[in-house]
């Protein structure tokens, strides 16, 4: 199967269903103010296609607060998966939840398949891509996102999750020039300050270490 034949997002999802998406909306909002979180930014209504990075991606955790934060904003979203949380019996979940599975050993491809994806989608596809590619700390990106949103022609949304200020949004759009070497640290500077999950769960240990 062409990696753009399976590399297709599911037409109906959870974002779609009249009145628990209804629900969803308020109760997440609702959830994540009672957690301490607060809103800065929202996806720019104007932009109905867009490759949205999601960073810091450090934890399994980052995917239900991405959710979250998604129907507290009122966007639909699809995100990149592994290809191993869509095996039987979860793959029609996951693709209701807005997941599209990801094939590593055909990463390759995934930019070509990605890219046409955007071009056969009529509506509006908004694409959750972790830069980071794993749930561990990395100093280098992968350059997938950047790669897609420029064949695609479309912007890069920065969106992002702090649990350092527990302050989570959507900041400004960029619009990849080409060069990904002038690009990239500019786009890795705007990040720098975010903590991920992982990041303030040691910083809380060390801290709790430290006064004992």
């Amino acid at each position: 199967m062409p990696a753009s034949a399976a590399f297709q997002p599911a037409r109906y999802t959870i974002f779609d269903t009249p009145v628990l998406s209804a629900f969803l909306r308020w109760g997440c909002r609702k959830t994540m103010y009672a957690l301490g979180w607060r809103f800065a930014g929202e996806f720019p209504v104007e932009t109905q296609k867009a490759v949205v990075i999601a960073a810091p991606h450090t934890s399994n955790w980052d995917l239900p607060y991405a959710l979250m934060a998604a129907f507290a904003m009122g966007r639909k979203v699809h995100w990149l998966g592994k290809m191993q949380i869509f095996r039987f019996p979860f793959a029609g979940i996951m693709r209701w939840l807005g997941g599209i599975a990801v094939d590593r050993s055909r990463s390759g491809n995934l930019v070509d398949a990605a890219v046409q994806c955007f071009h056969d989608t009529t509506g509006p596809l908004l694409l959750i891509v972790p830069p980071e590619g794993t749930r561990s700390a990395v100093e280098n990106w992968k350059t997938g996102f950047y790669y897609i949103a420029l064949g695609a022609k479309v912007p890069v949304i920065m969106a992002y999750m702090d649990h350092g200020s527990r302050c989570c949004g959507a900041g400004q759009l960029f619009v990849p020039t080409g060069s990904i070497e002038t690009d990239m640290p500019e786009i890795r500077a705007y990040y720098a300050p975010f903590v991920g999950w992982a990041q303030r769960k040691r910083q809380s240990q060390t801290n709790t270490l430290t006064k004992s």
